[in-house]
């Protein structure tokens, strides 16, 4: 039986019930309308209880009918540009969903300006509409702070909604959404990888294995399926002390696991524990989510990527490549490190399934290369960025970086090419092969290539 939305939302930890909350659309507006209230009954206080027209010169104060026209009128003019940003909304939702991916809605959903915005007009209606309420239940014919307030209000909703515009037409932008994509992973990757793990992770020659993973290993199995979204690494580290163990995380981050999937593996010293304790320490569910899993990242941009071929979209493709580049660097720095962490005595508490550098190759130009099929200009690019990521990275990642050039190159062999083609390939080619030290295996792969050329 499904557990009810609240009693899940109780069980997140403090950043996860963050990130829902951000991808949802109701928070903010009920924040805003809140404010609506609170501003709609101080407005009725002042100009009811206080008479703050008594206190005014006649020019400044509106009697009982103009105030109720206005008012009538204003609530129709915050209603139409409320339906107009709704319909904004849903152009620019199905826009992201049909041109780019359907993942990045909630991306735009999530983003302040937008929440924002639509907290703006519903409030501003609710307070123009409780004004209505009170005003035809009121004997008062004198008025100054609801009219004023009205009007302000009234005047922010509509600079809002231009706002919101341009808002929206410059979100859309290629460029925007690829780079927006990269920044939401690069703060995962800052935030996961460097803030929650990095005081555990320790180099190999500076921990204590205290307890002998020779010992035969016992397994936890994941609970039910879906993809592992998160894990608390520094609980999980607090209690496997405790309980005098060491563990070994048997899935990444983002993996689909089904129930009964090894999920840990730990090697027990004296002490007995539950081990119902650490599947409650790691999340999963139906969806994956940003909050740890780097790969997720990559996959909306790789999308993007996809899109943007089947639509005969180069320059969005390339801008795309641009951002996957830079978040591969990203990455491959955050997680050159041994996978092992320590608690507070150096003593090997947790160990992590650890995926290299040549896996989130795989997963991002990977994927375009199979998209791109006979797509020369594609290539070219992804030999360019190669190139860059040699020449701008550490030497343990060269090797898979040729790797993966040398066997572009191979899997390429089957098409034909313009010279003009095959010159921009090698010529690119050739520095990955000097930035990685491999110049002695480029003339074999110039060789399988030139055979390839249009005489």
């Amino acid at each position: 039986m499904k557990k009810p939305d609240i009693q899940r939302y109780m069980r997140m930890t403090k950043r996860e019930r963050r990130n829902e909350l951000n991808q949802t659309l109701w928070l903010m507006p009920l924040r805003y309308i809140g404010v609506a209230l609170f501003l709609s009954i101080i407005s009725a206080y002042f100009d009811t209880y206080l008479d703050v027209h008594k206190h005014l010169a006649d020019v400044m104060v509106f009697n009982g009918s103009t105030t109720r026209l206005l008012i009538t009128t204003l609530i129709g003019g915050v209603l139409t540009l409320s339906a107009f940003t709704i319909n904004s909304l849903l152009v620019a939702l199905t826009t992201l969903s049909g041109q780019f991916s359907s993942r990045m809605v909630l991306n735009f959903i999530s983003e302040p300006p937008t929440q924002h915005v639509l907290g703006i007009f519903n409030g501003s209606f609710i307070y123009v509409l409780l004004n209505i309420l009170f005003l035809s239940n009121s004997s008062n014919e004198a008025y100054f702070v609801i009219p004023v307030l009205s009007v302000l209000v009234t005047f922010v909703a509509a600079i809002t909604f231009i706002y919101f515009v341009n808002h929206t037409s410059t979100w859309l932008q290629v460029h925007n959404v690829t780079s927006n994509m990269k920044k939401t992973t690069r703060n995962t990757i800052r935030s996961s990888l460097l803030e929650e793990i990095g005081p555990y992770r320790m180099d190999e020659e500076e921990y204590k294995d205290n307890i002998s993973t020779s010992k035969e290993a016992k397994t936890i199995y994941a609970g039910k399926s879906g993809h592992l979204q998160s894990a608390n690494f520094q609980k999980l580290i607090e209690e496997a002390k405790k309980d005098e163990i060491v563990i070994e995380l048997r899935v990444s981050i983002g993996q689909f696991i089904l129930e009964g999937t090894p999920l840990f593996d730990y090697w027990q010293g004296e002490k007995m524990f539950d081990e119902e304790k650490y599947r409650r320490l790691v999340r999963v569910d139906t969806k994956k989510t940003e909050i740890q899993d780097l790969e997720f990242g990559l996959e909306k941009l790789v999308e993007v990527a996809a899109k943007g071929l089947g639509n005969n979209d180069p320059l969005t493709v390339n801008n795309t490549l641009y951002q996957i580049t830079d978040l591969l660097k990203e990455i491959g720095n955050a997680t050159s490190f041994t996978p092992i962490l320590v608690d507070d005595e150096n003593h090997v508490r947790l160990k992590l399934k650890y995926d290299g550098f040549d896996y989130f190759l795989y997963k991002s130009y990977g994927y375009i290369r199979e998209y791109a099929g006979q797509n020369s200009t594609v290539i070219i690019t992804i030999m360019e960025m190669l190139s860059l990521l040699a020449e701008s990275m550490d030497q343990k990642v060269h090797k898979d970086i040729w790797q993966f050039a040398e066997n572009t190159i191979k899997g390429y062999q089957q098409y034909t090419l313009y010279q003009e083609d095959c010159d921009y390939i090698l010529r690119n080619l050739k520095a990955v092969a000097a930035h990685t030290s491999h110049t002695e295996a480029y003339p074999h792969v110039e060789e399988i290539l030139s055979k390839r050329v249009i005489s």
